[in-house]
């Protein structure tokens, strides 16, 4: 793993990297959705990107610049499912092996993508093993090399892509962005973008109300975690704690953080399906969540929002779009 730093000039070079293989996803307007706000929303859809997420961006600059004697040893990540199936997709490109250590409750549909693309999983309990020892473990097992899911500065540079073609999209000045935040390696790499390309633009990160790390860290001025809480329909963004390398970026750029419920993430998904006509899931939806939910003034204002990723259950985008979604009860045990 290399020392180096993610920088905005890695951002450049990361999209000449990725542009064979990525999809440059549409930046989508809705009149309805304008007029509920009184403003305008521009809506980047990585829900179209290769895989179904934005993660494929980053995995791909990663995988794409490993030497011959790597590719031949394979590659190990884990992940909860966007960035597992990202990496599965990147691997089968360059001719590569995948294991990706997944949590036994993720969405059926992400764990089926990672083999449909040629990955091998390993289910582990996401509430008592860690995942990055079982993923050191394989990676010193197989001679394989690990692909994190945030804290990698080409994974950071490769997802900071997404900004790079947002802004150039837009064509005009923008006022806020909005993003789900995680780890936090997306979030770091838009705000690389916007504070070489954009500084007036303010940043915000999004989060389940439970798993407000991002928040917690911002307010201590170090990272930190949440407690323990009931697990959220928003599984892409149950990270414990901000990666070691994202949090000074984000730390730095960010205007501040906000949190959503599941009832939110949920009627976001509802309202993208209904009036966008997309589908998303609720992480992938978190941003435009805020927006609905009015937790960002967006009157008069022109807001990007970011939709990270679509790949969602079926069942649970059943009972969402069909109003039988029923949060869990605050307090309950993970």
């Amino acid at each position: 793993m290399s020392d180096r730093t993610a920088s905005y000039e890695g951002v450049l070079d990361a999209a000449r990297q990725i542009a064979p293989a990525a999809v440059r996803t549409p930046l989508i307007e809705s009149p309805a959705l304008n007029e509920r706000v009184g403003g305008r929303v521009l809506l980047k859809a990585e829900t179209l990107q290769v895989a179904g997420a934005f993660k494929f961006r980053g995995a791909y600059n990663r995988i794409s610049r490993l030497n011959a004697a790597e590719l031949a040893s394979g590659v190990v990540a884990f992940s909860s499912g966007n960035h597992a199936q990202g990496v599965a997709a990147a691997a089968r490109m360059m001719g590569t092996r995948a294991v990706i250590v997944m949590p036994a409750d993720s969405p059926a549909i992400k764990v089926e993508g990672v083999r449909a693309f040629g990955g091998e999983v390993r289910l582990y309990d996401r509430w008592t093993e860690s995942r990055e020892e079982i993923g050191a473990a394989v990676a010193r097992e197989r001679g394989s090399v690990l692909v994190p899911p945030f804290d990698d500065p080409y994974v950071i540079e490769g997802q900071g892509t997404t900004a790079l073609e947002l802004l150039d999209q837009a064509g005009i000045p923008i006022d806020q962005l909005l993003c789900c935040c995680s780890g936090g390696g997306l979030m770091a790499g838009i705000n690389l973008v916007l504070e070489a390309q954009s500084p007036q633009t303010q940043s915000w990160a999004v989060e389940p109300e439970n798993y407000d790390d991002t928040v917690r860290s911002l307010a201590a001025g170090e990272r930190t975690g949440h407690p323990s809480g009931p697990p959220s329909i928003c599984d892409a963004l149950q990270t414990p704690m901000p990666g070691v390398l994202t949090f000074p970026i984000n730390r730095r750029v960010l205007s501040g953080a906000l949190t959503i419920s599941d009832r939110e993430a949920a009627d976001a998904v509802a309202y993208a399906f209904r009036t966008l006509k997309l589908v998303v899931e609720p992480g992938g939806a978190a941003a435009l969540a805020a927006v609905l939910a009015g937790k960002i003034e967006t009157q008069g204002r022109t807001t990007a929002v970011i939709l990270s990723g679509g790949n969602i259950d079926p069942a649970l985008f059943a009972t969402i779009i069909e109003g039988r979604f029923q949060p869990a009860l605050k307090g309950a045990a993970a």
